[in-house]
Parts: C-alpha cells; sequence; structure tokens
C-alpha cells in the first residue's frame, strides 16, 4: 500500500503525517549518515528477522561448513546494510533440509568460487547438479611484463 505522507522535521524530532494526521512521531537521531527505524514501522516480514544477528547467521552456516560460512559471511559483506542479506542467506541455509548438508557445501564452494551471491544462484547450482561436478578451476594469472625501452622498472626507483 504505497501512499504519500508528509514530513515535519525540526532538529529534535521527526513527524510524519497522512491526510493532515499525525501518524508517527519520534525524536530525531542524533547519529549521521545512518538510517536508524522503529521495529514497529518495519514489514511484518522484516519484524521476524530481528531476531537474527550476522554472528548468528555465520555461525549457523559454519555447522553446515566452512564454504556456506564463507558464502554467508560474503552475502552479508556485499549489502549495504547486512540485515538486507538475511533472507538470501536464511534461504541458503534451508536448503540444507531439501538438498543435505553435504550437497550444500558443495554448491556454496562453487558459488564462492564464481562470486556468485545469492540464493538464487545456490539453488541453481543445486537443481541443475552442478554442485556433483568437480570446482571450476581458477583463472590463471597472467603477469606479462612488457619489454619496452622506455620502461624503467623496479630497480630504477631504488
Amino acid at each position: 500500500m504505497h501512499e504519500h505522507v508528509d514530513a515535519c522535521l525540526t532538529a529534535t524530532t521527526v513527524e510524519i503525517f497522512h491526510r493532515g494526521q499525525r501518524i508517527a512521531a519520534h525524536p530525531r537521531s542524533a547519529v549521521r549518515g545512518q538510517h536508524t527505524t522503529d521495529p514497529a514501522h518495519m514489514p511484518k516480514a522484516h519484524q521476524h528477522h530481528l531476531e537474527w544477528s550476522p554472528s548468528r547467521l555465520i555461525d549457523w552456516a559454519r555447522t553446515i561448513g566452512p564454504q556456506t560460512a564463507a558464502l554467508v559471511q560474503a552475502i552479508l559483506a556485499d549489502r549495504p546494510h547486512p540485515e538486507q542479506g538475511y533472507r538470501s542467506c536464511l534461504g541458503i541455509l534451508r536448503l540444507a533440509k531439501r538438498d543435505g548438508p553435504a550437497r550444500l557445501e558443495a554448491a556454496c564452494t562453487r558459488a564462492v568460487a564464481v562470486d556468485a551471491r545469492s540464493y538464487r544462484h545456490v539453488d541453481s547450482i543445486l537443481k541443475h547438479g552442478l554442485d556433483r561436478l568437480a570446482p571450476p578451476a581458477p583463472s590463471p594469472q597472467l603477469t606479462l611484463t612488457p619489454v619496452h625501452e622506455h620502461l624503467r622498472g623496479r630497480a630504477y626507483y631504488q
């Protein structure tokens, strides 16, 4: 339900109005550059995630395996706010019930290797049986040093 609201901001207070009626009033946060949210104003699905923390998700993932923990940690680190990765992480961890912890760990190993960072990636790896294949070989690092008379090299600067 997307409706327009009016906000009245002062140095100490934030008030929200809907059709002229005040629907919320809060003290203004002194924390600069970060958002603050009243849990009562969050969608129900987000309120359920309040009991979770990044460390709790990583600990749960660690019970499945180190690559599952690494993937969960990477997902949480990739988001501007770790909470934005909770649903993806919880979905991944629940895949252990459907496919078993060994297959999930193998799928997470592949996901980490190819920088896949979502539930959909891991679910697709499991559905297509890619977890049963050998992990992808790391791409070789090419370190070509061009030969050119105008390049001075490291020794020149020492």
